[in-house]
């Protein structure tokens, strides 16, 4: 059986890694050959292509396949998709990532592609932008889902959201989060020389941050808490791990607020050097406007860390109120800066929440769950519409 995956790039962010780390494990599986096709990976967020470098041959870019709307590259990225579909006659098509997800599954659908699966891993469409793109992300995803075979979510708040759109039907989606590589985030320790290379203290209390540096991701929330958490609290620093094009206006803002030696802006990220960093943190917090469900999360819990994470999209099905951290609505900055004092001032607290967070993700995100399930999943789909093409499709 045949496979390709389709993003639209492959920088440093959860979709990606999850692309990438379900491309690899579908490839050790007995019967499956598994490509990978993606635009360009370029900007400050990084890329994860050194991560397939012993596998080039799975990789085929589009250079037209690009993140923005630009309908003359979108055309072309559409026809070198039908064309590579036509060669290489995959089983399966698996799309992620929002212009490759609607490309993707309509250049498979042209060529009769037997099975279109598609990976909602966030909204395109919702509350965090205004009504016209709603309209049009929203029309764009009805449109493609009717030429989708199956939908996979990383959390149940995908679902409800896409079927409350009226796209696709309940019987037509599977949940399956966001897997990782557990032991690092498990054995992870509090590094004391890791800490002092970033000029933080021993007995500093260290909130983190892991997110591109970009906009509805929050940081500027946390921001705009600081005077008065380190006013209440003058042993916190806040650890940002990610890069993106929002640094240099939060790395101002914090000189701005003479709080340049409490932020520590790590940069660009391997991701196999993040659980150390996590290590470091007394607190993972993600207050991010749009996610389907964040893997900062998950591995903050996985490595015995509470987390505070703005309501919103999946964060609840992994941030339990209460149980492995703290859930807040939106912009309720007042309730955060609260949070992040308790934390801060008992230390037997946060073992207590972190404890259960780690509990909670061992047996749900391990990566061979993730992997195991997807090609369920393909064996499960494949079989009733491999011998028929009869799903051809006119645009």
């Amino acid at each position: 059986m045949r496979v390709t995956h389709v993003i639209t790039r492959l920088i440093v962010g959860g979709a990606q890694e999850n692309t990438i780390a379900s491309v690899l494990g579908l490839r050790q599986k007995p019967g499956l050959t598994v490509d990978l096709v993606s635009g360009p990976s370029e900007g400050p967020e990084g890329s994860l292509e050194p991560c397939l470098k012993n596998c080039p041959e799975m990789l085929v870019k589009v250079p037209e396949l690009v993140r923005h709307i630009h309908p003359w590259k979108d055309w072309l990225a559409l026809q070198r998709l039908t064309r590579i579909f036509t060669k290489s006659r995959p089983d399966i098509v698996h799309t992620h990532s929002g212009k490759a997800g609607i490309l993707g599954r309509l250049a498979a659908a042209r060529v009769a592609v037997p099975v279109v699966i598609h990976t909602i891993h966030g909204p395109s469409f919702g509350p965090f932008q205004g009504a016209l793109p709603n309209l049009l992300f929203r029309s764009a995803e009805r449109y493609a889902g009717r030429v989708t075979s199956h939908f996979v979510v990383v959390a149940d708040a995908m679902k409800q959201r896409y079927l409350e759109a009226g796209i696709g039907r309940a019987e037509r989606y599977t949940k399956i989060v966001s897997g990782f590589q557990l032991q690092p985030f498990l054995q992870t320790t509090d590094d004391l020389e890791l800490r002092a290379s970033l000029g933080i203290p021993a007995g500093d209390f260290v909130v983190g941050k892991i997110a591109r540096l970009f906009k509805l991701k929050g940081h500027f929330d946390l921001l705009a808490i600081a005077p008065r958490l380190v006013r209440e609290h003058p042993q916190t620093k806040f650890l940002l791990v990610g890069n993106g094009e929002y640094r240099q206006h939060l790395e101002l803002q914090a000189r701005n607020l003479g709080l340049q030696q409490r932020f520590i802006f790590t940069g660009l990220v391997p991701p196999e050097n993040v659980p150390r960093l996590v290590g470091i943190m007394n607190v993972v917090v993600h207050l991010s406007l749009r996610e389907g469900l964040a893997r900062a999360l998950p591995q903050g819990l996985a490595a015995g860390k509470p987390v505070i994470a703005y309501d919103c999209d999946g964060a609840k099905e992994v941030c339990l109120e209460g149980r492995t951290g703290y859930l807040l609505a939106p912009g309720e900055l007042g309730g955060l800066t609260e949070r992040l004092l308790l934390l801060a001032r008992d230390p037997g607290l946060r073992e207590r929440l972190g404890q259960a967070g780690r509990e909670f993700v061992r047996t749900r995100f391990s990566v061979e769950h993730m992997v195991d399930a997807l090609h369920e999943l393909y064996l499960k789909l494949a079989p009733a519409s491999r011998p028929s093409h009869s799903n051809r499709y006119s645009p």
